[in-house]
C-alpha cells in the first residue's frame, strides 16, 4: 500500500540494458554517446536503390546472438520467436543484470515490465503479408508471438518471473518517456519494487522510409557520401534523420531499497511531465512557449529551479521544426538570459538515428549516464550551427562539468510533448 514516505523516496536508475547498433552493453552505450561516435552506417537491410528510394544510411543492429543475453532460454522456444523479440528480451534481461539482480531476488509479483514500441513487429507483418511467402510465416504456433507488439514484454516476463504489471504502450516518439512515467507511478504507489521500463523499435524497412519521404525533403536524410554524418541536429546543413533500430531498457527502483542492497545508482528520475498540444497532427508549437511550459511543470513537480538545470538532452531529430522548437523553448524557459548562458543542449540522434518508440528511453539512459559520469555529451556532426539554434550544443567532444539537474525532451506526431526531469544521485 502506498504511503507518504514512498512519494518522498526518489526513484532511481540502477540498471541499463541495451542492444543497439555497435552496442552490446551500457559500457558501449556510454562510450559512443560520450565520444560522439556515430553507429549509423551504409544502409543494407533492404535494397533502397531497387525500391527507388533516396535513402543510404541507417543505424542497424548486426552480429546479434541472443544466447549471451538469455542463457536460460531453451532453443525450442527461441526458434519460435523473431529476431526483434529476442533483441527486446535481451535488453530487458540485461537491465536487470546490470542492476545486480537476477530472477528470484525480488518476489515476482513485485516486478513489472513496461515497454514502448511505435510500430511493433512491422518487419514480420510486412514479410507475412508478402504474397510470395505462401502462408509459411503463419505455419507454426510461434506466429502468434511474432505478430504481437506486446510479446517481447510478455515473454521477457516469463523468462524473468515478473508477475506485476506487464504491458506495452504505443505513443509514437514520446512512448519511451511514457513507459518511464508509468514506471514512476508503479513505484511511487507501492505496487512494484522493480520496474523494467524500456522500448524496442525496428523501422529499417522500405515501407517506413516511404512514409517519411512522403513529407518531402528535410525529414529523412538522403546523405550518400558519409553515413556517419547523415544526422546533423541544430546544423545549418541539416537534412533530417536516419532510421535506427534496437532495444533499450532501464531498471528502476526506489532509492531506499537500492541503497539497502548496495546497488550502484546512475541517477534519480524526479518527474515526468507529458502534454498534448491538441493542435496539429504532424507539427508543433514553434514559439517554444508550449514546450517551455512543460519543462517548467516538470521542474515544479520535482521541486527544482530552472537555474539548477545543467544539461538538456534534446529530441534532436535534425529536422527544421524540431530544432527550432527546442532552441526557442530554451530561450522561453530561460527568458532574460543571453544565448551564451543557456544550459548545454545536446542530441544523441547522430549516434543511433531515430528510434521512435525507443527514443525517449535512450534519452533517459544517456541523461542518467551524463549525470553519473558528470560529463556533458556532445552533439556529433555539428560544424556550422543554424543561426537560430546557435547555443551550446557541446560540439567538439565531451566536457567534464558539475551537473545537478538535467532535462530529457521528447516530441511526437499527434501533437505530443514530454519532459523528464532527472538529478545526480
Amino acid at each position: 500500500m502506498a504511503d507518504h514516505t514512498m512519494h518522498e523516496d526518489p526513484v532511481v536508475v540502477t540498471g541499463i540494458g541495451t542492444v543497439l547498433p555497435g552496442t552490446h552493453d551500457v559500457g558501449d552505450l556510454w562510450s559512443h554517446v560520450s565520444n560522439g561516435r556515430s553507429q549509423v552506417s551504409r544502409l543494407d537491410r533492404f535494397d533502397a536503390a531497387a525500391a527507388g528510394l533516396p535513402v543510404h544510411a541507417a543505424a542497424q543492429v548486426r552480429d546479434f546472438d541472443h544466447q549471451s543475453y538469455l542463457p536460460a532460454l531453451k532453443d525450442e522456444h527461441a526458434a519460435k520467436y523473431s529476431r526483434e523479440i529476442l533483441v527486446a528480451m535481451s535488453a530487458i534481461a540485461s537491465a536487470l543484470a546490470d542492476a545486480g539482480l537476477q530472477r528470484g531476488d525480488v518476489p515476482g509479483e513485485r516486478v513489472s515490465i513496461v515497454q514502448s514500441s511505435s510500430r511493433g513487429p512491422l518487419a514480420w507483418w510486412a514479410s507475412a503479408m508478402d504474397p510470395g511467402a505462401g502462408g509459411a510465416p503463419y505455419g507454426d504456433s510461434g506466429a502468434m508471438f511474432r505478430g504481437l507488439a506486446g510479446c517481447p514484454a510478455s515473454l521477457a516476463a516469463i523468462y524473468l518471473g515478473a508477475q506485476g504489471l506487464v504491458t506495452t504502450i504505443s505513443s509514437a516518439c514520446v512512448g519511451g518517456h511514457h513507459a518511464v512515467g508509468i514506471a514512476l507511478d508503479e513505484l511511487r504507489s507501492g505496487r512494484a519494487d522493480v520496474v523494467l521500463a524500456g522500448g524496442h523499435e525496428f523501422p529499417v524497412l522500405a515501407e517506413v522510409a516511404r512514409c517519411y519521404l512522403a513529407f518531402g525533403p528535410g525529414v529523412l536524410s538522403s546523405e550518400s557520401e558519409d553515413p556517419t554524418r547523415a544526422v546533423r541536429p541544430y546544423s545549418a546543413d541539416r537534412e533530417g534523420f536516419a532510421l535506427g533500430e534496437g532495444a533499450t531498457t532501464l531498471c528502476l527502483e526506489r532509492e531506499s531499497s537500492a541503497l539497502a542492497r548496495g546497488a550502484r545508482i546512475y541517477a534519480r528520475v524526479l518527474s515526468h511531465a507529458p502534454a498534448n498540444e491538441a493542435a496539429h497532427g504532424t507539427s508543433m508549437d514553434l514559439t517554444g512557449k508550449v514546450t517551455a511550459s512543460v519543462m517548467g511543470r516538470a521542474l515544479a513537480a520535482a521541486d527544482r529551479d530552472r537555474d539548477q538545470v545543467g544539461l538538456v538532452v534534446g529530441h534532436g531529430t535534425a529536422t527544421r521544426y524540431n530544432d527550432l522548437a527546442e532552441s526557442r523553448a530554451l530561450r522561453a524557459l530561460f527568458v532574460g538570459r543571453d544565448d551564451a548562458d543557456l544550459p548545454p543542449h545536446t542530441s544523441n540522434k547522430p549516434i543511433y538515428g531515430h528510434t521512435f518508440g525507443m527514443a525517449g528511453v535512450i534519452n533517459v539512459a544517456a541523461t542518467a549516464l551524463a549525470l553519473h559520469h558528470q560529463t556533458l555529451t556532445p552533439t556529433a556532426n555539428l560544424v556550422a550551427p543554424d543561426p537560430e539554434c546557435d547555443t551550446d550544443h557541446v560540439a567538439g567532444g565531451p566536457r567534464r562539468a558539475a551537473i545537478d539537474v538535467a532535462l530529457s525532451l521528447s516530441f511526437a506526431f499527434g501533437s505530443q510533448t514530454s519532459v523528464m526531469a532527472m538529478e545526480r544521485a
